[in-house]
């Protein structure tokens, strides 16, 4: 892991804002709404199933549970359940097993290794996309094929928000910031993780 301290070569793009918080201590769809969750350096939200240093995801488990744990945070942007409620969906905050939902930022187009800083003092660096599983056709029949498509130029494009570890700790509430600090050097995508 990095440090929590600020790179000097980093660039600070943008603000946005935490809407609601979420954990679960269960391996269930969606995670109920909090009224705070704390963030713990190299473990994740504590509280949430999917805490831990090592992979605490039901399929990664069984894969390699010595993995390290780079889905300790899922974070979805409340534009997205707009966008799916103009589909024809109704989803909230929480309801796409998400740990934050923030307003004003767009996720999904940040790069790898940007740190997101939260209220007054946790820091979350991205890792990765979220890819969606079928799950989700389980709770919203058609969903999965809306989360998951295709751009212009044929690219596949995930919507279910990005993932990602615990760089400093601190205690995140609806309404705090969200500020954005990009890593040093070139911007580098998104892969799955």
């Amino acid at each position: 892991m990095t440090p929590a301290a600020e790179s000097p070569h980093a660039t600070v793009v943008g603000h946005g804002s935490v809407v609601s918080v979420s954990r679960d201590d269960r391996h269930r769809f969606s995670k109920p709404a909090a009224g705070s969750i704390r963030l713990r350096a190299g473990f994740g939200v504590e509280g949430d199933v999917h805490a831990g240093a090592t992979t605490q995801h039901r399929y990664l488990l069984k894969k390699d549970p010595t993995r390290p744990n780079l889905t300790q945070v899922h974070l979805i942007p409340a534009e997205l359940f707009d966008d799916l409620r103009s589909a024809g969906f109704t989803v909230a905050a929480g309801e796409l097993g998400e740990n934050v939902t923030t307003r004003g930022l767009s996720l999904r187009t940040l790069p790898l290794g940007t740190r997101l800083h939260l209220g007054a003092g946790a820091i979350v660096e991205v890792t990765g996309l979220r890819s969606p599983c079928s799950l989700i056709n389980g709770y919203q029949k058609g969903l999965m094929k809306t989360l998951i498509g295709t751009d212009a130029a044929g690219q596949v494009v995930r919507k279910a928000g990005i993932m990602g570890i615990v760089v400093a700790s601190g205690t995140v509430l609806p309404g705090d910031t969200v500020r954005v600090e990009l890593p040093a050097g070139g911007p580098r995508p998104l892969g799955v993780v």
